[in-house]
């Protein structure tokens, strides 16, 4: 088979899954994860179940594939902000920004774990990314090992046995997350709304405490 005929279909191919995603989200944000079935996105693209099943092969392939976008996108989003050059409380404010942009997708990785669903190891590799960023932004120059930290976190035991939790650097970093995973918690259950105050400010008072 020529070159020229399988890119079309590679196309097609890809095209396909990126619809059956679409509708995933859209299943998601109806009645969530844990209603999620392939046959149900079939039957909305006017497909046979068997017909969608050569594109996933099952509801846990599909899921890992949603996740794996949405860490895909939210590592992308701290490297570039650090990259740039963004302070700590500017960081809680980009990831906040990210989160309040598609609850859904914040939620499915950050939230109720999908019940009999395990992520496979490349899933935690991509989230190490942000923790990667985590440490950088939150290094103390005196105690910053030799080994850069991406190395550190695809290492047997890696910065935590390196950098215990009891250095600076790694306090900073998991006192930013859970602050920060805390706040977006709440206020996307809708918990601070009968409250009426500025969630954005809270979070950015709670990340400069650190």
């Amino acid at each position: 088979m020529t070159e020229s005929v399988q890119k079309p279909r590679e196309r097609y191919r890809a095209q396909v899954r990126e619809e059956v995603k679409r509708h995933a989200w859209a299943q998601i944000a109806g009645a969530g994860v844990t209603t999620l079935s392939l046959n149900a996105i079939a039957k909305e693209m006017g497909m046979s179940g068997p017909a969608l099943y050569r594109y996933f092969a099952g509801r846990d392939e599909l899921i890992t594939e949603l996740i794996r976008d949405a860490y895909r996108s939210l590592a992308d989003t701290v490297r570039a902000a650090f990259e740039a050059g963004t302070t700590v409380v500017a960081l809680a404010a980009v990831i906040r920004e990210w989160a309040l942009s598609d609850p859904h997708r914040y939620l499915l990785i950050y939230g109720t774990p999908v019940p009999g669903y395990h992520a496979p190891d490349e899933i935690t590799a991509i989230s190490n990314e942000i923790m990667v960023v985590l440490l950088e932004v939150c290094a103390d120059p005196a105690e910053q090992p030799q080994t850069p930290f991406e190395v550190l976190l695809t290492m047997d035991h890696g910065w935590a046995s390196t950098l215990p939790a009891s250095s600076p650097t790694v306090h900073r970093a998991l006192s930013f997350w859970t602050r920060v995973q805390g706040v977006l918690s709440l206020e996307l259950a809708g918990h601070f709304a009968p409250m009426g105050f500025d969630a954005g400010l809270l979070l950015a008072e709670e990340v400069a405490r650190i």
